[in-house]
């Protein structure tokens, strides 16, 4: 199958207003990362995801797309990608975009067409429309707004959002359409095939431009009360009909689904799942909630934290349960993303962070590096909303977008542009991460991100395709993988041991093995070759 590179990859998020700006207006651009394309393929990654960067109004961070076919100006050209693609194609990286699939901006033409009808398209509406407001009630991803927005004209009623006001939900219809509420077109509608189509048609477009493929945003938005009804059936079966157009024109390309594909039996149409770090399962692991919390997030100590009170478990049953009839079925954990902290974070600091990227680059999963992870960037508490990043009273997502730290000079290397311009503040701290600081030193956090995924690539036992047993769920944590490496974790602060024949060290930090045990200080590490690891 042309896809099982990605069971090789190692990914890197680039959010590109934060990145590198090579035009000085403050903004990062698709030019400032092809001047830096040299640091990315330095760290041993081999696939670069972008945060989206088509045209947009920018409400929504660019989740809210205007023109699908056109790169933001902020951003640089169509043809800047092309070049960009192209370059990091001569260093073995491949290009993921991000699709944002199930709604638009309310400036694109599509709607705005709508907005200015007096009624339904004759060809079938691409939104979706009713004059009066319906009887049941909807919420979406907004906790405690409504999910109609009525139209601002001429257009008579409202229309249905997916999050912002702004981001008018596309038709791709619902399931249990019925008489009594004529809006809700059928799955087979004329509206919701003209979309399908146009997801195609926009697919192609980039994939035919050079990219590898997509990370799709709200992938399972797409059918309406399928959450309500039949578990996502119809959204499923519907990304298994564009994979099979995929299979024919374009059968190296990947599709990635923000969150777990829904199983709802038969083929799987997104090529792996991907653990939020939001959602639970990595939540449990890393997440302090320093930047705040969402009513679906429980109150949880994570694992990963130096007083020792978290658990595996949620982790270890969410594993579990994704691989479950799918054994080989990739999974993406990530450092850190656009959307929550960073590791980094609170109490949290750089010497911390040794037990967590050696579990993100040894467990068996697709690892994702965050832009800035690799240096140890801080999370930023209180900074001013800037494009939606605060979306709720309690959630600032700011704090994890700020500039990439590159040297000592102004705006640290990021921007020539005076910082009242700065798409975000930079971290004021005088001792700030940098990656001139750490390019030569070899206790640095670079040199550590980049000997872990150099490890990683040259060990297939550390990668997706070996097997895991976990020996040790606690502090510290313990596991094999390929039955022929040994991993053990110590991310508390006070000491942990464990009673296991370790084998010949590879890499430690903090740990003393004697007389069949593993003594581990606190933040300790060890990575083994072993032929036989059980726990005594």
């Amino acid at each position: 199958m042309g896809r099982e590179w990605l069971a090789d990859a190692v990914m890197y998020e680039i959010y590109p207003q934060s990145f590198a700006d090579s035009n000085g207006d403050g903004i990062g651009d698709l030019r400032g990362v092809i001047d830096r394309l040299h640091h990315i393929a330095s760290l041993g990654v081999n696939v670069i995801w972008f945060n989206p960067c088509f045209a947009s109004p920018f409400v929504d961070a660019g989740y809210d797309v205007s023109d699908y076919l056109s790169i933001a100006p902020r951003y640089g050209s169509n043809d800047d990608l092309a070049e960009l693609v192209g370059k990091a194609r001569e260093r073995g990286i491949r290009v993921l975009l991000d699709l944002v699939a199930g709604h638009t901006s309310i400036e694109h033409p599509w709607f705005q067409k709508e907005l200015a009808a007096d009624g339904p398209a004759p060809e079938g509406d691409r939104y979706i429309w009713c004059e009066e407001l319906p009887v049941r009630s909807w919420t979406r991803d907004m906790p405690g707004t409504p999910a109609w927005v009525r139209s601002p004209g001429p257009r008579k009623g409202y229309y249905l959002k997916n999050f912002y006001d702004e981001q008018p939900a596309l038709n791709f219809g619902w399931v249990g359409a019925g008489p009594d509420e004529p809006w809700r077109d059928p799955i087979d509608g004329p509206g919701p095939l003209r979309n399908r189509q146009a997801l195609r048609d926009i697919i192609a477009y980039w994939l035919d431009l050079g990219v590898a493929g997509f990370r799709v945003d709200m992938a399972f938005s797409l059918v309406k009360d399928e959450e309500l009804t039949q578990g996502y059936a119809e959204t499923v079966e519907l990304w298994r009909e564009l994979r099979a157009w995929l299979e024919a024109g374009y059968p190296d390309a990947v599709l990635i689904p923000e969150g777990g594909e829904p199983r709802t039996g038969g083929s799987l149409a997104f090529d792996a799942d991907f653990f939020l770090v939001i959602k639970d399962a990595h939540a449990s692991l890393f997440n302090n909630q320093y930047a705040g919390r969402l009513p679906f997030q429980e109150p949880r100590e994570p694992f990963f934290d130096a007083e020792g009170k978290g658990s595996t478990r949620p982790f270890l049953d969410a594993w579990a349960a994704a691989r479950d009839g799918h054994p080989d079925r990739p999974i993406i954990l990530a450092t850190a993303d656009h959307d929550f902290d960073r590791l980094c974070c609170g109490p949290r600091t750089a010497d911390q962070l040794g037990t967590a990227l050696i579990f993100l680059f040894t467990w068996g999963n697709v690892p994702c590096l965050y832009y800035g992870d690799e240096i140890g960037m801080r999370y930023l508490p209180g900074l001013p909303n800037v494009e939606g990043s605060i979306c709720n009273p309690g959630y600032n997502r700011a704090g994890c977008r700020t500039p990439m730290q590159w040297d000592a000079g102004p705006n640290a290397g990021f921007s020539t542009a005076d910082p009242s311009r700065l798409y975000l503040p930079i971290d004021p701290a005088p001792d700030r991460p940098t990656v001139a600081a750490q390019e030569h030193d070899p206790e640095s956090t670079l040199a550590f991100v980049r000997k872990l995924i150099a490890l990683r690539n040259a060990t297939p036992a550390l990668g997706t395709r070996a097997s895991t047993r976990v020996i040790s769920e606690g502090y510290p944590l313990a596991y094999v993988r390929g039955e022929s490496h040994l991993v053990v974790l110590n991310p508390r602060r006070e000491p942990a041991t464990l009673t296991v024949d370790a084998g010949e060290p590879i890499w430690t930090s903090g740990v003393t093995v004697q007389d069949g045990e593993v003594k581990l200080d606190g933040f300790g590490y060890g990575i083994f070759t072993s032929r036989s690891a059980d726990a005594a």
